[in-house]
């Protein structure tokens, strides 16, 4: 019998890009623009099998390193501020067990001539399947490549 446990955490990462509020939130809004920041690359594949970017509205993705497990998210958009924040619920998956359920939100602010972008995620870490760290390293590693991305568009 595995044994049930909780951990709570809330992570809170700033960065500032130079980019207007309305680019960042865009990468935030749009699939193929995730897609190009969110995904891990290498051995690592990712895909979405629905995106609807709107209040009320549901995403469903899948991603995993290659013929590892599968680790399945869901995310329930609960309140969108066109270029200033996004509030979204979710649930993670992996292979069929839950392991996570939290609130995240992205708040988009002016900062100069770009961004400052401040995202808080407060999570709820079930029964030992996923730890508050894996989740700091991939959204600090997401959220470089998200600064990456958005020095591309630049060019």
């Amino acid at each position: 019998m595995t044994e049930r446990s909780v951990q709570h955490s809330t992570i809170v990462i700033e960065r500032t890009y130079d980019a207007s509020p309305a680019r960042v939130f865009y990468a935030w809004s749009d699939k193929d623009a995730l897609l190009r920041w969110i995904n891990p690359g290498g051995t690592w594949d990712m895909a979405y099998d629905h995106f609807e970017f709107r209040v009320g509205g549901q995403d469903i993705s899948r991603f995993g390193r290659r013929g590892g497990e599968t680790y399945t998210n869901r995310t329930y958009y609960q309140d969108i501020v066109q270029d200033e924040r996004i509030v979204s619920a979710g649930t993670m998956d992996r292979d069929g067990t839950r392991i996570f359920s939290g609130l995240t939100t992205v708040e988009f602010k002016p900062s100069g001539k770009g961004c400052r972008m401040v995202m808080t995620e407060q999570g709820v870490f079930l029964d030992g399947g996923d730890v508050p760290e894996n989740h700091q390293a991939g959204w600090d590693s997401m959220l470089d490549s998200l600064g990456n991305e958005l020095q591309r568009e630049n060019v």
